[in-house]
């Protein structure tokens, strides 16, 4: 493989067929098996979510409550996953999913309980969501950082672009089969079907070969841990870029679960059924984005600034559509903006931390992007009610350019000062 020039901070991938540059990770058993299983949870997981918010939604008909909903499943992840991202660094990853995943499927078994009592008081569920959000908050950074152990390093970017065409996937069938259960049988079957598919997940990492891992040493037990992955982070360019871009964007533009029905519902007059078909169209949107993105052997700020500027100007096109139908339409090509963006950033953190720092740098990923949801949500749920549905999508497309426009600037003057880049650092790293 022809190494990459002096001072190029792409990460590359050997030149392959179509088929092989797309799916290139299958070739690694340990990765079928993650993708196999993940893909049913994460079906599981849209359930869970879009019949909760639907739930707290035509319960209280208030934009700051489903906002609040967002709020309690997603704001401990801004107080534990940094604190999680040590314990990735420091155990075995394999085990610490087994764990979680064990752990998250009684929130979903309590869920499907008060939905099949009739009148249960909504403070129950939002007390739930508050522990479902502390389980993940430890799992999202051990999930994310196994994907780096499952595939040879020349794979990693086609399996960061997959794994996300796999959580794209389960948006598209997880949003469709909730709104027939809610129609046909309930929110409680919701529930109960998400906490079964957690039993998948076991299986498949039961089945693993752990010969065939590519473990990380593990990090000695140390104060300061948290600090020092933030000062490694300050110090890489392709890291801290990408990171304030990821800050703004989590917090005012990633905010789909929220906006969404409230502007489907509130904009466009729509029900259930028009939601999950607009947020099913989004999710289709995706995968189909993540599959094109898979074949891609380069990534860098350029990719993950292209992505931030596709989000914002299909975000406030979305916000002019006059009806449902247009609303699906710009809902695929939102879609895979989303993907564009994030699948970038997400390669960015995975292929220039190093390995024995991924724990924790993708850890404070998520709380950019998880944690920040707290305040975006019930910020976007306030206008929507104040101002108007279509608003959120007008100023999250605004401040998605706006991050595209600093990413470049400040990449441009990174260069220019000649900062050091993992590669200089490293050199040889992809």
């Amino acid at each position: 493989m022809r190494p990459a020039p002096e001072g190029d901070t792409s990460a590359a991938i050997p030149k392959l067929g179509f088929a092989h540059r797309t799916f290139a990770s299958f070739r690694s058993r340990n990765f079928r098996l993650f993708f196999g299983g993940q893909t049913i949870s994460q079906v599981g997981n849209w359930l869970t979510i879009v019949a909760l918010t639907l739930l707290i939604l035509h319960r209280t008909g208030s934009g700051v409550s489903v906002g609040l909903l967002s709020a309690c499943q997603f704001g401990p992840t801004l107080v534990l996953s940094a604190w999680a991202g040590v314990l990735v660094d420091r155990y075995d990853k394999r085990t610490l999913r087994a764990n979680t995943q064990a752990l998250e499927m009684v929130p979903s078994y309590a869920l499907a309980a008060l939905a099949f009592v009739p009148h249960a008081p909504l403070a129950a569920f939002y007390g739930v969501a508050v522990v479902g959000g502390c389980l993940f908050a430890v799992e999202s950074p051990v999930r994310r950082s196994l994907v780096n152990e499952l595939v040879p390093v020349e794979d990693l970017p086609n399996a960061v672009t997959l794994y996300s065409a796999m959580n794209n996937l389960a948006r598209v069938g997880g949003p469709a089969l909730a709104g027939l259960l809610i129609l046909f049988v309930g929110y409680g079957w919701c529930f109960t079907i998400d906490a079964l598919s957690y039993f998948v997940v076991l299986a498949a990492l039961g089945m693993m070969r752990a010969s065939e891992l590519r473990r990380v040493q593990v990090t000695p037990r140390a104060a300061g841990q948290i600090r020092a992955g933030l000062r490694y982070i300050t110090g890489v360019p392709d890291l801290w870029i990408t990171f304030v871009m990821l800050l703004v964007v989590g917090t005012i533009s990633y905010n789909f679960i929220v906006v969404f029905p409230l502007f489907i519902e509130k904009s466009l007059h729509g029900g259930d059924g028009a939601y999950t078909l607009v947020y099913s169209a989004f999710s289709f949107g995706g995968f189909v984005g993540a599959l094109v993105l898979a074949r891609r052997t380069t990534v860098s700020i350029r990719s993950v600034a292209v992505g931030s500027a596709a989000l914002g100007v299909t975000s406030v096109a979305m916000a002019l559509v006059p009806n449902v139908v247009s609303a699906v339409v710009l809902a695929v090509a939102v879609g895979a903006a989303s993907v564009a963006y994030m699948t970038s950033t997400t390669a960015i953190a995975q292929l220039r931390a190093d390995r024995n720092m991924i724990g924790r740098v993708l850890a404070i990923q998520t709380v950019l992007i998880v944690g920040t949801t707290p305040f975006g949500s019930l910020l976007m749920g306030a206008i929507a009610d104040s101002v108007g549905a279509r608003a959120p999508l007008v100023i999250g497309g605004i401040a998605a350019l706006a991050a595209a426009i600093f990413g470049v600037l400040a990449a441009r003057r990174s260069d220019a000062r000649g900062a050091p880049t993992l590669h200089d650092r490293h050199p040889g790293a992809r």
